[in-house]
């Protein structure tokens, strides 16, 4: 008995130093610089979203933070070395909605599963957009378009920054919930395609506001409906889809993930300060200066269920599209 009695006692002690390393490491992290990988180049959403963060969690925890664009497959590089990445908390990447959930059906092969490889810790904004046109265009409203697309004998075209992007599957979706065909004309980032719609190259597309909120007021481009349910306070005279398509409410989304296998004290210390930082007016106010919207913070079970449930509701719009394993 007194061996039995000896041993456990021997096991409390190792269990005890075992976990002492791991409580330590939470309560020192962060003990260096951090860094965040950007899947898209700089100046994007998700680059502007990083660099904001970065810039009050700096004072927080008294370390530096390295911004890294990691570009290249649509997001893939950057995701793949963030899920290489050593599982300790000093690498996250900002991930938008098709590192995390479109790429999973519109490649034949993914390096990575975003369900599997990463542990989300934030959603830190949305992105909407909006639906816009050249003004030669006969319409003022969704209504209206939706009208005069079914009138034509041929498919109208829309510009989009390429295949999977919110400006393609954006408007794939409103394809398929209005009952009408458009074909894309894909370019090779916003801006241009944005051009070709001004120029009247190309009727119409979706585009993020911040690029856009110039033309439109100045009446380059008209606008007739944002992407989500909500009116946007930058737009307010711009009605959502929502009203003529109940159900169309979609944005993008930037996300905040670590490698799979992070501590969870550092996992639920860096959510924990994250949702800190994005409870601040003034973080709320830049990311609404870049044309986004602060999200409050879910759970860290919730953040979990909303990958898969985007998986599964884009994997749905992809082959819609017919472009699943297209990439």
């Amino acid at each position: 008995m007194a061996w039995l009695l000896s041993k456990r006692a021997l096991l409390a002690g190792f269990m005890a130093g075992a976990l002492a390393p791991a409580a330590g490491l939470a309560q020192d992290f962060p003990a260096k610089p951090i860094t965040m990988i950007v899947p898209f180049t700089a100046g994007g959403a998700g680059d502007i979203l990083a660099r904001t963060l970065s810039q009050h969690l700096e004072p927080k925890w008294g370390r530096g933070f390295v911004v890294e664009n990691r570009v290249g497959a649509g997001g893939v590089v950057g995701a793949v070395a963030t899920a290489k990445a050593p599982a300790d908390g000093y690498t996250l990447m900002i991930a938008p909605s098709s590192t995390m959930a479109v790429n999973v059906s519109l490649y034949k092969s993914l390096p990575y599963n975003p369900a599997a490889d990463f542990i989300p810790l934030a959603i830190p904004a949305r992105t909407p957009f909006v639906l816009v046109v050249n003004p030669s265009l006969p319409v003022k409203s969704v209504a209206e378009l939706i009208a005069y697309a079914k009138a034509q004998p041929n498919p109208l075209f829309y510009a989009t920054a390429g295949p999977g992007v919110p400006h393609h599957l954006f408007a794939e979706l409103l394809k398929s919930m209005a009952g009408f065909n458009m074909q894309p004309v894909a370019y090779k980032g916003s801006a241009p395609a944005l051009n070709d719609v001004i120029a009247g190259h190309v009727p119409l597309m979706f585009v993020d506001l911040g690029p856009a909120i110039g033309q439109i007021q100045g009446g380059q481009v008209r606008a007739l409906g944002v992407s989500t349910a909500a009116r946007l306070a930058s737009l307010p005279d711009v009605p959502p889809i929502n009203d003529t398509l109940p159900g169309f409410d979609v944005a993008s989304w930037q996300m905040v993930a670590a490698p799979a296998g992070t501590p969870p004290a550092i996992v639920e210390k860096l959510h924990r300060d994250l949702a800190a930082v994005m409870s601040d007016p003034a973080t709320q106010a830049q990311i609404e200066k870049a044309g986004m919207l602060p999200v409050p913070s879910p759970s860290l079970p919730e953040l979990q269920a909303f990958v898969k449930t985007e998986i599964a509701r884009w994997t749905d719009v992809v082959r819609k599209a017919g472009i699943e394993g297209t990439q």
